[in-house]
């Protein structure tokens, strides 16, 4: 094989290897966000299993074009306050939370499902992924087109995985029966403490606090 074809193909498997390195890193957190939507949705039908699906891929496919164009120069918020996307989780748990409490003064059930649509399991993704951005950026702004291509395909790929992943991981039995049973209190649960890491994580409450 000639010398520069044996490079190219050098270039493609670091390429490749840093992509899955890079996606595995940064959203092993994304799996327990998946579990939980794909164990509501065997418990309840909610959110269905192609929303989850298409959440995911909608929140990753905004956090890798934000990370494009901020390694383009274009800055669409500022890192310093990006900790705030962690209310919207913060908040869909504590709304499934008090629905909860309500359900149980009236002595009915009530539905484990926190996010139940599209835009809500993408703007999930997007807050659980906001520090995501502050990585991917410099790998895309040191990339060529082709490597950062390559790197999106490889993405796009890896979110498919991790779907799958999730679907496999809440489809055991024994779980999905304890969600049934305690899933109106472990969902939001669950959500309340992403969206909490989040905001305390990014240190976005000193700075909010700082203004005052």
């Amino acid at each position: 094989m000639p010398a520069g074809s044996l490079l190219a193909v050098d270039h493609l498997l670091g390429t490749v290897g840093t992509a899955v390195g890079v996606f595995a890193g940064t959203n092993v957190d994304d799996l327990i966000v998946l579990t939980v939507l794909f164990l509501s949705s065997r418990a309840s039908g909610r959110p269905k299993g192609w929303q989850i699906w298409a959440g995911q891929y909608a929140g990753i496919g905004v956090l890798v074009a934000v990370s494009v164009l901020t390694a383009l120069g274009l800055t669409i918020v500022p890192d310093r306050w990006v900790g705030l996307l962690g209310l919207m989780p913060l908040g869909l748990g504590v709304r499934g939370l008090v629905k909860a409490i309500r359900a149980h003064g009236d002595g009915e059930q009530s539905n484990p499902a926190v996010a139940t649509g599209l835009l809500s399991i993408a703007g999930v993704t997007i807050a659980n992924g906001s520090d995501n951005v502050s990585v991917y950026t410099p790998i895309f702004r040191t990339a060529g087109p082709g490597a950062t291509g390559g790197t999106v395909a490889v993405f796009a790929v890896l979110v498919a995985v991790w779907c799958l992943a999730g679907s496999w991981l809440g489809s055991h039995k024994k779980v999905i029966e304890v969600v049934e049973r305690l899933g109106h209190w472990i969902v939001p649960a669950v959500f309340m403490l992403i969206g909490g890491l989040i905001v305390v994580g990014s240190g976005v409450i000193g700075r909010v606090l700082s203004l005052g």
